[in-house]
């Protein structure tokens, strides 16, 4: 597949300094965070006379932010969606629910630098003309709420959250909610219906939550890295977040990276950067010396590029599109040579199954014959034909659900089986073989 060439400026990646998760001892403290120039951003939106809430938006804007959810959507694109302020009240949920596997990079920010987060939603906030604000959480972090709640009370404590912020005429409120313990609860409007008290269905759009969210009224729903980076945009400038990293895809950004590497774990780099050199040097290569065999570069949703087709590839949305996947969260799953794809697929797809709500008839029986398909190929008693049943169960499924869950579950076994299709024809034949049985075809 011809790979298309993305401008990016994440050469000099060596030379980055970080600014999501600066190595900066104690920075979860409100003290420790107003030391290094926290609510700076949020002093000069409030107090200065350069911005208003549309210069805000329209700095957001302009910068080239995306989403870091998982969507990519211009942020400062999606604020002005919004409809005008009436008598109505507007709504703000920062997605924290962080529940796809392998992905773990908001609870860094949530842990290392929460103030960073609270701020930006309270400048999102003044952007859109907004008084109350949700922080989603995902329901297993509970430390990490507990964590938070500690701190956005120093925040209260301090007149940086509430009532006249900072002694202006300026109000919002930030509630942490408890997410309800569920992967359907990081789709939107999910979110929405969850923190209304009702189970966690999806609903259909449009009408889009800009125009009917939370409790009926207008929302915008932003992720919690995609929020952290709006002090940073404020204090250095539209500009200087614009020329880091992939042209298309701007900014910083938090690659979670797990499995067979020797370094795993978050770490903040520019967008756009090589997937050989996160792989290579930021992680320090392949666990035990072996070889790389497969990448999923955003999350399991995301398809899976085999090691021959990384070669060259950035981690943005343009590159990664331009071979077949997506950068989702940026959350990579590195696989080594030893490992079973089948076997893998199998976790995935039983992942999928237990997390259809069931609302949606394609989602609810199709995950479940997909789980049970690859774990009749996995156990030794596939044939060749359930390799073509299950591709023509992913295209029955994509597209005809309210939201992309059965997507996220057909693309890993689609994407999969064309790309290791020999793995799974081995394990067809082998099961035939054993039995006598040569009818395969």
């Amino acid at each position: 597949m011809e790979q298309k060439k993305v401008e990016s400026n994440a050469g000099n990646w060596k030379e980055y300094t970080r600014v999501l998760l600066p190595p900066v001892r104690d920075l979860h403290r409100l003290d420790v965070y107003e030391k290094q120039g926290g609510y700076s951003a949020l002093r000069s939106v409030l107090k200065g006379d350069k911005w208003d809430p549309k210069s805000v938006g329209d700095a957001v804007k302009s910068s080239g932010l995306r989403g870091r959810g998982g969507a990519a959507f211009n942020a400062g694109l999606k604020w002005s969606f919004m409809p005008p302020v009436d008598e109505r009240p507007r709504y703000l949920c920062c997605n924290g629910d962080e529940s796809e596997p392998g992905t773990f990079k908001d609870r860094q920010l949530m842990e290392y630098n929460p103030h960073l987060v609270f701020e930006g939603i309270l400048i999102a906030a003044y952007s859109m003309s907004i008084t109350t604000t949700f922080i989603y959480v995902r329901g297993e972090y509970a430390d990490w709420i507990k964590h938070m709640e500690g701190e956005l009370k120093k925040a209260y404590d301090k007149g940086f959250v509430g009532k006249n912020i900072m002694g202006t005429d300026f109000s919002t409120d930030i509630v942490i909610h408890k997410g309800a313990g569920a992967y359907i609860c990081g789709e939107e409007t999910s979110l929405m219906e969850s923190l209304e008290g009702k189970r966690a269905y999806p609903r259909s759009k449009p009408p889009f939550p800009a125009a009917y969210g939370v409790f009926g009224m207008p929302t915008t729903i932003n992720n919690v890295e995609t929020l952290a980076c709006v002090p940073l945009i404020i204090d250095r400038g539209a500009d200087w977040f614009a020329g880091i990293g992939a042209k298309t895809h701007a900014g910083p950004l938090l690659y979670g990276i797990s499995g067979h590497v020797n370094r795993p774990g978050v770490y903040e780099y520019p967008s756009g950067m090589l997937m050989t050199d996160l792989i290579y040097d930021v992680c320090k290569g392949m666990r035990g010396g072996k070889k790389l065999k497969a990448v999923v570069p955003g999350g399991s949703s995301t398809p899976v590029l085999r090691a021959d087709m990384i070669e060259g590839v950035c981690m943005d949305s343009d590159s990664l599109r331009a071979v077949g996947s997506m950068l989702g969260t940026g959350g990579m799953l590195v696989m080594d040579e030893d490992t079973d794809m089948v076997k893998w697929l199998r976790r995935v797809s039983h992942f999928y199954h237990h997390e259809s709500c069931g609302q949606c008839t394609p989602c609810r029986e199709g995950t479940g014959w997909l789980e049970d398909l690859v774990g009749k190929i996995d156990d030794g008693e596939g044939n060749l034909r359930d390799l073509d049943i299950l591709i023509d169960l992913c295209y029955q499924m994509e597209g005809r659900t309210v939201c992309a869950l059965a997507d996220a579950a057909a693309w890993p076994v689609r994407y999969t089986i064309d790309r290791f299709r020999s793995e799974f024809e081995a394990k067809c034949r082998a099961s035939h073989v054993a039995t006598g049985d040569l009818q395969i075809a």
